[in-house]
């Protein structure tokens, strides 16, 4: 067990340094804008800290880590689409699009962006709407990591954890918005990067080197330690990739590889990073920062992870996700406490906790502002609410720090609440699946919306609705890792999935994915042939008149 002295001594600084911050956020936030896109002139550092610790939490260190150990190196595949997609494509193609338009339709949030550049209050509400139903999901994973590893490295209660986590992050974000959340997030990357680094070093001298460590964990492998039932899902060894088709290739390529790498490039909370940036400079001198950033937490996170197995059957007899109990959730926090050092095992304390908070303030603050200004305000205008509550409703048109403020600290209550009703293993599989529906639901629409000069307003319905009605049937009912979790299709049809192997271990996204496209392509043409028809008409009564 820790020392406790020692943990409240780094806790002390942590928690200073955090509420100094946000203190900051909260002095300079004088009116919903500040709230919302910390006034539109962040620092290119901060952005590129802020935007790569918002997309790595714990759901990547301690969730992708324990997967990673029991799968295999083959995520550092996910950390190479992460750089590529998630930073440099990010930036350089949707990055500087979403500032430009955004600044000229004075868009404060994805939903307002969305709803604006298409002329619609259905995509505006909607696309809010869902990010209250998945994104609270999303939180409750990352709560749930930081929460396991206070609660192992402490011998506390999980829920006692869970409650204080929960409450120091969401203090900062109601009262300081979106600049205090990008102030911690800046000191909270800086302490994960440096902890992530101590960590791969730590890591390879306690297994002898970097040849020895990857050596013995081949050698693992060829002795036929991998657990039977990954052998038999098509797991070779934890350096190499499963074989090509088979149900754990389908599963870390389909699922993890691509509906992480691809989900990143839609996630509202990180599309709102886009439009904090001053100019387009910004915007390109954050790029490195970002890239660096992700190259360090992630690619260590699933080289470390593998190298587990190697330790603990050095010291244990037996494979990481057996020495866990089956709980890949438990892999990293049970290796760090058990194999380093008690200074660092505070340090990486923190390390996971700057991880888990610069994430879940990103996502607080988003469910809030949609909660607060994207979905409150079509109901206020509603004629029923309207009746019932005095002014005039649009008014509401402009946001309200006040209802932004009460709204953000609802939406924390309801993701805590699920935290507390969430199974284990839960971290990654929730991670994954909030991006995968984010992918689906809004990347097809998002792409016409800032690379279109006369986007369509059908077509971005169409594949907004297709895209998301298809990513959760095929979740309810074909895709096993959830159909048998959610027991909608036990319950209806007497059976754990409709479809049989491999449709059942391929991930919503790849299929509802083409399918938003396909129906983008639709909408648009259907706008087309109807414009068309429309003007052909106008001609004919034209010329009818004339004669």
């Amino acid at each position: 067990m820790v020392d406790p002295a020692l943990f409240w001594i780094f806790t002390a600084f942590y928690v200073v340094a955090t509420a100094y911050l946000g203190y900051l956020g909260y002095k300079h936030t004088k009116g919903s804008e500040d709230f919302m896109l910390a006034g539109r002139k962040v620092h290119p550092w901060i952005i590129g800290i802020s935007y790569g610790a918002t997309f790595i939490s714990t759901s990547a260190i301690v969730g992708f880590g324990g997967v990673s150990a029991r799968l295999g190196m083959g995520l550092i595949f996910l950390a190479a689409l992460n750089i590529g997609l998630g930073v440099l494509i990010a930036f350089v193609v949707f990055g500087k699009r979403t500032r430009r338009i955004g600044q000229q339709l004075k868009a404060v949030t994805f939903p307002d962006l969305m709803g604006k550049r298409y002329g619609s209050r259905f995509l505006h509400f909607v696309s809010g709407l869902m990010i209250l139903i998945a994104m609270p999901l999303y939180a409750s994973a990352v709560l749930i990591g930081g929460s396991q590893f206070l609660s192992i490295t402490l011998s506390i209660d999980y829920n006692v954890a869970l409650l204080a986590f929960a409450l120091v992050t969401a203090i900062y974000v109601v009262l300081g918005g979106l600049m205090a959340v990008m102030y911690t997030d800046a000191m909270q990357g800086v302490i994960m990067v440096i902890g992530m680094i101590i960590l791969l070093v730590l890591t390879y001298s306690l297994l002898g080197g970097v040849t020895e460590a990857h050596s013995a964990l081949t050698g693992m492998g060829a002795q036929g330690l991998i657990p039977a039932d990954l052998v038999d899902q098509g797991m070779t060894s934890w350096t190499t990739m499963p074989e090509m088709g088979s149900p754990i290739w389908l599963t870390l390529v389909t699922t993890i590889i691509l509906g992480v790498g691809i989900g990143v490039l839609a996630q509202p909370q990180l599309v709102v990073r886009f439009m904090t940036a001053k100019d387009n400079k910004a915007l390109t001198k954050a790029i490195p920062v970002g890239a660096l950033f992700i190259l360090l937490t992630t690619g260590v996170a699933y080289t470390v992870g593998p190298l587990t197995n190697v330790w603990f059957w050095n010291n244990q007899g037996m494979v990481s996700v057996d020495a866990a109990g089956g709980n890949v959730d438990r892999i990293i926090p049970l290796f760090i406490n058990s194999s380093m050092p008690d200074l660092f095992v505070v340090a990486f304390m923190l390390v996971l906790l700057a991880a888990a908070m610069s994430t879940l303030s990103g996502i607080f603050h988003t469910m809030g502002t949609s909660a607060g200004y994207d979905v409150w305000k079509h109901i206020r205008t509603t004629k029923l609410v309207s009746r019932l509550l005095p002014g005039d409703p649009s008014l509401n048109d402009k946001p309200s720090l006040r209802a932004t403020r009460y709204a953000t600290a609802v939406m924390i209550v309801a993701s805590v609440l699920l935290a507390f009703v969430m199974p284990g293993n839960i971290i990654a599989r929730a991670t994954a699946m909030f991006m995968g529906l984010c992918a689906c639901a809004f990347l097809p629409a998002y792409c016409m919306a800032i690379f279109s000069k006369k986007p369509s307003k059908t077509a971005a319905t169409w594949s907004l609705v297709i895209g998301a009605v298809s990513w959760f049937l095929w979740t309810v009912f074909v895709h096993t890792s959830e159909a048998s979790q959610l027991g909608i299709c036990q319950a209806l049809f007497k059976q754990a999935t409709l479809l049989g192997s491999p449709f059942n271990v391929i991930d919503p996204m790849v299929v509802a994915l083409p399918l938003a496209i396909v129906s983008l392509a639709a909408g648009w043409a259907y706008d087309r042939y109807v414009s068309e028809d429309s003007g052909d008409a106008e001609i004919k009564g034209r010329a009818g008149a004339q004669e």
